[in-house]
């Protein structure tokens, strides 16, 4: 089996649901996130009030090529890892992509208690969610398999991808 790459909109449960797939599946789980932070040596918030978001996506860019040529792992990816064409081929060529969704207000509910989110350090955070979903939308639109998580458990969330899996095969 190839990678599994679980991409998405903050707040919609790619890493609890990725580390969760792992354990059921017998798979490694990685976040994205995580490993450029420990890269990195210090947080996402830092990077981007540091050096921007461009130097970050080149960073998960490169991030992203090592963990793509390992196999058998659950992949969380930061939210806007799809904005980049070639990040979208990458995970093609290594794995299944499956976008998870959610509603805005389920996003912002989600996401409220986390100040660590550099995006959504804004006045009006609905608006900003609302507004950042409509863009990326074409680009989550190419992922493989999309689930929608807003009412729907972990564990249910889970399930569905491991039936989704089956089908691929």
């Amino acid at each position: 089996m190839n990678n599994i790459y679980l991409v998405g909109f903050m707040g919609t449960g790619k890493t609890e649901v990725g580390k969760e797939l792992a354990k059921k599946k017998k798979l490694q789980f990685v976040d994205l996130d995580e490993l450029i932070e420990l890269k990195q040596k210090r947080a996402i918030s830092d990077i981007f009030a540091k050096d921007g978001e461009p130097y970050f996506r080149k960073v998960e860019k490169r991030v992203l090529k090592e963990v793509s040529k390992e196999k058998k792992f659950v992949v969380a990816c930061g939210g806007g890892i799809v904005l980049d064409k070639d990040n979208i081929k990458i995970m093609k060529d290594a794995g299944l992509i499956i976008c998870l969704t959610a509603s805005p207000a389920v996003i912002l509910e989600r996401t409220s208690a986390y100040r660590h989110r550099p995006l959504l350090n804004v006045s009006n955070p609905r608006k900003q969610i609302e507004l950042l979903l409509k863009f990326r939308a074409p680009y989550y639109a190419q992922a493989d398999k999309t689930i929608d998580t807003s009412r729907i458990s972990i564990r249910e969330v889970v399930d569905k991808i491991i039936k989704l899996i089956r089908e691929e095969k």
